[in-house]
């Protein structure tokens, strides 16, 4: 169970080239750099996984999901140097973006 205030930032990414190893490569060393942000407390980088059924959108090359102790974390998150240099060194990777917050009901 994650702590009442938690906030889950989870990003999809669909690349421009997505046969590219090598995209797909930058990208990947792109997010590991970017989760030396001192807000974060957990992320995970992930593929789609192999599951197939009517609700599942697969069509994203990777996801990007952080979790902070707060709103307050995530929103230094969005403008702490390494995420600024992230996003200029890498948006010439993606397509498109599409990003999912969340905050618990409890």
């Amino acid at each position: 169970m994650f702590e009442k205030n938690s906030f889950i930032h989870h990003v999809y990414f669909w690349l421009k080239n997505p046969e590219s190893i090598n995209d797909l490569n930058e990208l990947i060393e792109g997010l590991n750099k970017l989760s030396a942000v001192t807000t974060i407390t957990k992320f995970h980088i992930g593929k789609p996984a192999s599951t197939k059924r009517e609700v599942i959108d697969s069509s994203y090359s990777i996801s990007w999901l952080l979790l902070f102790n707060s709103k307050e974390d995530q929103d230094s998150y969005q403008t702490d140097p390494v995420h600024l240099k992230f996003v200029e060194q890498c948006s010439h990777l993606w397509s498109k973006v599409v990003v999912y917050d969340t905050v618990g009901v409890n």
